[in-house]
């Protein structure tokens, strides 16, 4: 992935240096690419249901506190530059997506950390993996989760953390258009199955998004090569629920995914790549996914 030299974000904070911290504000929930890695293994060592393990993680009140003001990643910080780099891709390309629309496009800000940090939707935890949260529109990343793709998930590559950004813009992008709000409006109304599938269908199509993000951005760009899409389809792959629950207990049970399978995944971010179309991405209306 040819990314150095391209224009790098100034909406990127950086709580590194703070330590990490308990906490966190108000009650919202939290959308993830990792949330189910940790409900995963979770069941697999340690015994705890997965869907348990999510809900915590979804949501929950916190006391407020205060965070310290937001800094700039440094300069020479290589992996905060690629990082800064895939998120002003994003902005660049839907801000454009979102213009010729007819609509004005507020970019997310993206949170380094480690461990944990205080968000609008409670307390962030690394072991969650990156996840937005609509309370704040930011989107939050220990880039230790990016090792985790290399040596627990086997999926590799620049274009598969570029993928994983773009992924949990695409959630900033529905909360945007509002289709967040109405998902979230259905919990409590429908059974924990019905849930789960309106999850999947959320998450699918924030895959497919990051599909829109990946051909556009290759057309302005031509920053990438066939090995480049080849990881980030892998990485689809790698954290498929099936697979993810495969690998941690040896079954699989389609009626207790919240991301899709690996298959699943694979279709929607190629069907955003193929068309570049939001409308292509409407995965609620799909009557197969």
């Amino acid at each position: 992935m040819k990314w150095e030299g391209n224009r790098e974000s100034d909406n990127v904070e950086d709580r590194r240096s703070d330590g990490g911290g308990g906490g966190g504000f108000g009650g919202g929930r939290s959308i993830g690419i990792g949330t189910v890695v940790l409900a995963l293994i979770g069941w697999g060592v340690f015994g705890i249901n997965p869907l348990t393990t999510i809900g915590v993680l979804s949501g929950g009140d916190a006391p407020q506190v205060q965070q310290a003001p937001a800094q700039r990643p440094p300069g020479n910080d290589r992996q905060a530059a690629f990082v800064s780099t895939v998120l002003a891709s994003t902005e660049d390309v839907w801000t454009q997506i979102f213009r010729t629309g007819g609509a004005q496009y507020q970019v997310p800000k993206l949170v380094l950390y480690r461990g944990a940090t205080p968000t609008a939707c409670g307390t962030g935890q690394s072991a969650m993996g990156p996840f937005y949260c609509p309370g704040d529109h930011k989107v939050y990343l220990d880039m230790d989760f990016f090792d985790t793709m290399s040596r627990q998930l086997g999926a590799p590559g620049e274009f598969a953390r570029a993928y994983v950004i773009a992924h949990e813009v695409g959630h900033h992008v529905q909360t945007l258009l509002g289709t967040t709000a109405k998902v979230d409006g259905m919990r409590g109304r429908v059974s924990q199955r019905d849930q789960n599938a309106l999850s999947v269908r959320l998450e699918l199509q924030a895959d497919c998004y990051a599909g829109i993000w990946a051909r556009h951005s290759q057309q302005a760009k031509n920053w990438l090569d066939q090995s480049d899409i080849e990881s980030a389809i892998n990485a689809a792959q790698q954290i498929g629920d099936d697979t993810l629950q495969r690998q941690q207990t040896g079954t699989v049970r389609p009626d207790a995914f919240t991301h899709g399978s690996s298959a699943q995944r694979v279709r929607w971010f190629s069907e955003g790549m193929k068309t570049g179309s939001v409308q292509a991405c409407d995965t609620f209306k799909a009557q197969s996914l």
